[in-house]
C-alpha cells in the first residue's frame, strides 16, 4: 500500500501540473484572440505529456483551443490514457514502482 503522505504528494503533483497546463491553454487562446505573443505548441504539449493531459483536453474543450490540429486532436487523448495506465499502476502496485524509482 503506498503511503499516504507519497499519494498526497502525487495527487498534488497531478492537480498542480494540470491547473498549470488548463491555464496556458486558456492563455494561449487570449493571446491568439488578442494578437499577442503565442504559447509555442512544443510547450502546450510538454505540459500535457507530463501529467496534465487532462487539463489540456478539459481546456481545448473549454476554450474551443487546438481542437483541429491532428497533433492535440489525437495526441492529448493518447497521452490521457498513458497517463491513466500509469496513474493506475502506480495505485494498485505502488511498492514496486516507488521503490525502484526512489532505489536508483
Amino acid at each position: 500500500m503506498m503511503s499516504r503522505e507519497l499519494m498526497l504528494i502525487v495527487l498534488g503533483y497531478i492537480v498542480a501540473v494540470n491547473f498549470v497546463t488548463f491555464a496556458l491553454f486558456g492563455y494561449d487562446k487570449y493571446c491568439a484572440q488578442h494578437g499577442k505573443w503565442r504559447v509555442r505548441e512544443t510547450t502546450l504539449l510538454f505540459w500535457s505529456a507530463i501529467g496534465g493531459a487532462l487539463g489540456a483536453g478539459l481546456a481545448m474543450e473549454f476554450f474551443h483551443h487546438k481542437t483541429l490540429h491532428l497533433k492535440f486532436k489525437f495526441g492529448v487523448p493518447f497521452l490521457l490514457f498513458v497517463q491513466i495506465v500509469l496513474v493506475g499502476l502506480l495505485l494498485t502496485n505502488p511498492g514496486n514502482i516507488v521503490e525502484k524509482i526512489l532505489s536508483r
